[in-house]
């Protein structure tokens, strides 16, 4: 097998992490206002009795140093919270700067960009942020049945073998942030396997950045720039190609070559052959959940995994 074209994609799995075990950002803030009130409760009691042990043998030194240590062990859970969601607004506020780059080219040329004016991002933990105190090392993530306490799994698949060539575990939910961890994978490589000449990958994936990062691997980017119409009308389908841009912006040449014939044939291979990938994984290997906890566990097993989808896929290539 000769590496050529690669499809990248990614799916949420379970962590082995019960949910009893989890808190939230929101459920920490309210423990705060009540241990704070019941601190403020025993004070005015110690005041009052002016005693270390009352009559009912109620010690409120011990019980004032329990409510502390609680206090002390929430703030250290909403810190390590705020640092969590600190690549979320990262990559929020770059999103949101791409937005207004793309508009400015409009605007240079005295047009009004279409559609509303990008808002600045919410930032900062929310009320539903958690940390999970059974797998610390996991996340929320969101998914095709909504959040799950878990990680994202990604993997790279050549195009004409289907086969996985490259696997990586992150704890973010962002794929934008997964091109380059994974172009990394391709490189460790042998070389014997040649080079990878393009990266197929869905809207989730494009960033400027990333597109630029494809160039700097000497890899071709065909990365979805956003939703396009699965029913295009007869007329546009033999409409001709539109001329190659003369310009050295990688993003509009990219842009260019998605549109054009070539473009959409070679594109149109991402669907049949990564995401089949991880239908098979879970709907036939039936894998859902990790079994192990912490990143560098559940990475070893996904990639144990890749290796089982491997063996299987290189059986039905023998024709056996």
């Amino acid at each position: 097998m000769r590496l050529g074209r690669i499809a990248l994609d990614g799916t949420k799995i379970k962590a082995n992490a019960p949910k009893h075990k989890a808190l939230s950002q929101g459920h920490i803030e309210k423990l705060e206002v009540q241990l704070r009130d019941e601190v403020q409760v025993l004070l005015q009691k110690a005041a009052e009795t002016d005693v270390a042990d009352d009559k009912d043998g109620f010690d409120l030194p011990d019980e004032l140093a329990r409510r502390e240590q609680r206090l002390k062990a929430l703030a250290e859970a909403k810190t390590k919270i705020a640092e969590r969601v600190k690549p979320r607004d990262g990559q929020a506020q770059q999103d949101c700067q791409d937005k207004v780059n793309r508009r400015e080219p409009q605007r240079q040329t005295g047009k009004k960009p279409r559609g509303p004016e990008p808002k600045a991002p919410d930032t900062g933990a929310k009320a539903d942020d958690q940390l999970n105190l059974a797998g610390e090392e996991s996340r929320i993530m969101p998914g095709h049945d909504g959040f799950v306490q878990g990680y994202n799994g990604q993997a790279a698949v050549d195009v004409e073998a289907m086969l996985i060539v490259a696997a990586t575990v992150s704890q973010q939910t962002n794929d934008k942030q997964q091109v380059e961890p994974m172009l990394s994978e391709l490189e460790k490589l042998p070389e014997t396997l040649g080079q990878a000449n393009a990266l197929l990958a869905d809207t989730g994936y494009f960033s400027v950045a990333n597109v630029r990062t494809c160039e700097a691997h000497n890899i071709k980017p065909l990365i979805a720039m956003g939703r396009d119409s699965h029913h295009q009308p007869l007329a546009e389908r033999l409409t001709p190609d539109a001329p190659e841009p003369d310009t050295d912006d990688p993003v509009v040449k990219m842009a260019w070559y998605l549109k054009a014939r070539e473009g959409k044939a070679r594109y149109a291979k991402r669907n049949c052959t990564v995401e089949p990938v991880f239908g098979i994984i879970k709907q036939v290997l039936g894998f859902r959940q990790f079994s192990l906890r912490g990143l560098d566990a559940v990475t070893g097993e996904w990639k144990l995994v890749a290796m089982a989808f491997n063996l299987k896929r290189m059986y039905a290539l023998a024709g056996a």
